[in-house]
């Protein structure tokens, strides 16, 4: 470490918010809870439950906010407006000694969450201790490198940020185009075309497949060969294109008949029901989610976007009263689709196509920028690399 540099405890930087705000002042465009915290520093969705009772811990813009559930799920978020959160999303606010970026890059770095983790309690649902939490040590260099080192992977995140606001707007224009075509009929002259079917999500499919988690005792069933996708990987993805974990040759092919491939529609069953995203290569799930193979001519494009339009139906489906109830794979099929003819959605296609395509390249180059930040940062924040040696 440099001389300049000093050893602190992360409580002599910031401290917990412990402001609260009146959940009447809320809606579901300005709350957080750790179910819309996307994993792997991915940010935030929008909320679809605003919580119960009169208050509820409130945020500023510029405050950072992490889960403190699952810690290693690495869900943190740099607020960019006010409003609420959950009592189990930890707000932190900087002191007068540390750049507020600089704090932000501290929280975001896997060291902590792996001190998190280690320091929790409990087994099923590990929670953070937040005593311990504010004894995590940190090496502080001046402000000025603190500066210096933030805007470096600030430059990074920001890249990761354009490329997020480009596929979202793309989103919103595919979903334009879909409810256009088969809500309004537009192109139709304002009537649904007489040859199109009025059918079931069974009707879409080569076949609709309920996922299957290989046995954990044996370990030579996981790897780095196959996807193995859970609902937190589907979070904020049109593409899977990373996974938490990954299962072995063996381990796919002790379970051949779950096979997905690539452009295979993957809609969650059960908690955060009606989740909807693609697989980019060969993939398996687990049994909590439901995943459609197109039929030979049929648009996968297409079914992405009507399971998209579906998606209260399917998160009502997955709800009993209060209760969580698993969406299975019969009732699943039964969901009312249109069909249209296979002209139609090859039309279709050459429309949201490209857009498509688009959305994949930006995540996968998202990938490489997240893996170029998450090199740089505990290097940065070590002192192990100087800042003046980083070229951007």
């Amino acid at each position: 470490m440099k001389e300049d540099w000093k050893e602190c405890k992360l409580g002599e930087v910031c401290y917990f918010s412990k402001d609260k705000i009146s959940v009447s002042e809320l809606n579901n465009d300005i709350y957080i809870s750790t179910e819309n915290m996307i994993p792997n520093r991915g940010g935030i969705t929008k909320a679809t439950n605003l919580p119960a009772g009169e208050q509820t811990p409130s945020f500023e813009s510029g405050d950072i906010l992490v889960s403190n559930i699952r810690p290693y799920f690495k869900k943190i978020w740099k607020a960019t407006f006010s409003g609420g959160c959950s009592a189990d999303v930890l707000n932190f606010k900087a002191k007068n000694n540390i750049a507020n970026e600089f704090l932000y890059y501290v929280l975001s770095d896997d060291n902590f969450f792996k001190y998190s983790m280690a320091t929790s309690k409990g087994t099923k649902m590990p929670r953070g201790d937040k005593v311990a939490i504010m004894q995590y040590p940190i090496n502080l260099p001046p402000l000025t490198t603190q500066e210096k080192i933030a805007a470096i992977l600030s430059n990074l995140d920001d890249k990761i940020e354009l490329n997020t606001e480009i596929n979202n707007n793309l989103e919103e224009q595919m979903q334009a185009l879909y409810r256009s075509w088969f809500v309004d009929y537009e192109p139709f002259g304002g009537n649904c075309p007489a040859d199109w079917i009025d059918g079931i999500v069974d009707d879409l499919a080569t076949e609709v497949i309920c996922g299957k988690t290989p046995s954990t005792k044996n370990t030579e069933y996981y790897g780095d060969d196959i996807p193995f996708i859970t609902i937190p990987d589907m979070h904020g993805n049109t593409y899977i294109v990373q996974t938490e974990r990954k299962l072995s040759l063996e381990g796919a092919e002790s379970q051949i008949k779950k096979s997905l491939p690539k452009n295979s529609i993957c809609v969650s069953c059960i908690g955060t029901a009606g989740l909807v995203s693609m697989t980019s290569e060969e993939s398996h799930t687990n049994q909590q989610i439901n995943s459609i193979i197109p039929k030979v001519d049929y648009s996968a494009f297409y079914i992405y976007l009507v399971m998209k339009s579906l998606h209260e139906v399917i998160n009502a489906l997955g709800q009993s009263g209060s209760t969580i109830v698993n969406l299975n794979k019969t009732q699943f099929g039964k969901i009312a689709v249109t069909i249209p003819s296979i002209a139609i959605m090859k039309e279709f296609d050459s429309l949201v196509s490209p857009m498509f395509d688009t959305i994949l390249s930006n995540q996968k180059e998202n990938i490489k920028l997240s893996k170029l930040r998450d090199t740089l940062l505990p290097k940065l924040m070590s002192g192990e690399l100087d800042v003046d040696e980083v070229k951007m």
